[in-house]
């Protein structure tokens, strides 16, 4: 089975812009730091057909690429901010979740 990249039109709007912003970023912070886009392709070990798709914010490449990017031209804590501990530290107490009877989680 091939494994195919979802269309750009089936992303929510907000990703789309989000993406398209990730793009610029890398391309403006590409060229003003001097870096040629064939090295940024040799650290980040892709195609120069992926970079100009990463660069226009298409929603084919793949995210882990969008942020090693950014991580590279060391701008990641700006584009991605941390997230609160709260939004993902699962904090049980030991129980596992079980879904309720309306679907929300109890412990």
């Amino acid at each position: 089975m091939i494994k195919r990249a979802r269309p750009t039109s089936e992303i929510p709007t907000l990703v789309a812009e989000r993406l398209k912003i990730w793009g610029k970023c890398i391309r403006k912070q590409r060229v003003s730091q001097n870096i040629t886009a064939q090295d940024l392709c040799e650290r980040l070990d892709i195609s120069r057909p992926t970079l100009v798709r990463m660069e226009h914010g298409e929603g084919n490449v793949n995210a882990a690429l969008y942020l090693a990017a950014l991580n590279i031209l060391g701008v990641l804590a700006f584009a991605v901010p941390e997230l609160d501990i709260t939004l993902w530290q699962m904090d049980h107490g030991g129980k596992r979740a079980r879904p309720d009877v309306d679907g929300s989680d109890y412990f």
